[in-house]
């Protein structure tokens, strides 16, 4: 299945990139992540709680960045297996400066198998356009606090409540028309 997409953060490229690489800063802003830890250069084990419709489970897996290009690019590959079933997959994320913002486009596969692709491709795919939403909400307010600064706080609603606000900030300053 293919997923694909693209957020704006109200950061700068630099910043919205360190904290792509960074471990703490991921197992923060990745929705159910336990347990993220470097096993070497540029590759991780995690733990992320996660399911899809009823079918919920925890998932062990390797995570492994590849192809980093500072501050513009990088691949992340990753595979798990848990009790609901396995996911393997690699996305490419393009970071793109527009000013003092920054646009990922991110586009990848991802396969899916066991008891969690029972539930279908559709569900399977809403779910992570959601984490993802949800995601890139708790990236934003990572990479808006300085380097060093402590770190935001995160959780269910105020990650809403980010999500929220942004929606309504582009909503009341999109750009008007001529009539």
């Amino acid at each position: 299945m293919k997923i694909e997409g693209s957020h704006q953060l109200n950061a700068p490229r630099e910043r919205v990139y360190q904290c792509l690489i960074d471990p703490e800063v991921l197992q923060r802003c990745i929705p159910g992540c336990e347990r993220l830890e470097k096993t070497g250069e540029n590759t991780y084990a995690a733990t992320i709680r996660a399911g899809v419709g009823s079918i919920k489970g925890v998932f062990n897996g390797n995570v492994r960045l590849e192809d980093m290009r500072p501050p513009e690019h990088y691949r992340i590959v990753v595979d798990g297996k848990g009790g609901p079933g396995f996911l393997k997959g690699s996305g490419d994320f393009e970071l793109a400066a527009q000013g003092d913002t920054t646009v990922i486009k991110y586009s990848g596969e991802l396969q899916v198998g066991g008891t969690i692709a029972s539930v279908g491709q559709r569900m399977i795919q809403g779910t992570a356009k959601m984490m993802a939403s949800q995601f890139f909400t708790a990236l934003e307010a990572e990479a808006k606090t300085a380097a060093g600064d402590a770190p935001p706080q995160h959780g269910f609603f105020r990650t809403a409540l980010r999500w929220l606000s942004g929606r309504l900030r582009r909503l009341f300053t999109a750009p008007s028309t001529p009539e």
